[in-house]
């Protein structure tokens, strides 16, 4: 079986914030307002994730209501919510992504974030995209006062765990009889 999963993440630009796309600190003068360290990539990714295994939402797995998440890191927060896809026995196929801002650009820093968001997954490179655009200077975004981003996942039912998982479950029933 596959799904596919779709997150998106807004925030809000402010000065004295880092600014951070998937794990990844990127030079600019204003970073992401958030609850944790504001990184809306990492945010949309967990979502997608999340959202193709059923698991939930990235509010609900790290509420911002909770001083636990404050200025947490969202690459951990990834690691953390993939951990939980990959117990659910799903494995990825490929992740998408777009981040919609002004500036700082994208292009320039787009394979050290691929590569950091990979690392965080524990998938090649070649499993992850992200794309830069600009909203053209209409709205928020365009006029540079926030960032937003998108992330589209495909993930397949990993066999091997499903296997182990219906032998753990039996073993355990037979265990009980």
């Amino acid at each position: 079986m596959m799904r596919a999963g779709l997150g998106r993440d807004l925030h809000r630009l402010v000065p004295g914030r880092r600014f951070l796309l998937g794990g990844l600190e990127i030079p600019s003068s204003r970073g992401e307002l958030g609850h944790s360290d504001g990184d809306v990539l990492a945010h949309a990714v967990i979502d997608a994730l999340l959202g193709a295994a059923g698991l939930g939402d990235t509010g609900e797995l790290f509420p911002p209501a909770d001083p636990a998440w404050k200025d947490a890191d969202s690459r951990e927060l990834v690691k953390a919510a993939w951990q939980r896809v990959r117990e659910a026995g799903w494995k990825l196929v490929n992740l998408d992504c777009v981040v919609i801002c002004e500036e700082p650009q994208v292009l320039p820093h787009r394979e050290a974030i691929r590569s950091s968001l990979a690392a965080a997954l524990g998938v090649s490179p070649a499993a992850v995209f992200v794309k830069g655009k600009t909203n053209e200077g209409l709205g928020p975004l365009g006029q540079g006062g926030a960032v937003e981003a998108l992330a589209v996942c495909l993930l397949e039912q990993d066999e091997g765990a499903s296997r182990e998982k219906n032998a753990l479950f039996f073993t355990n029933l037979e265990k009980k009889a």
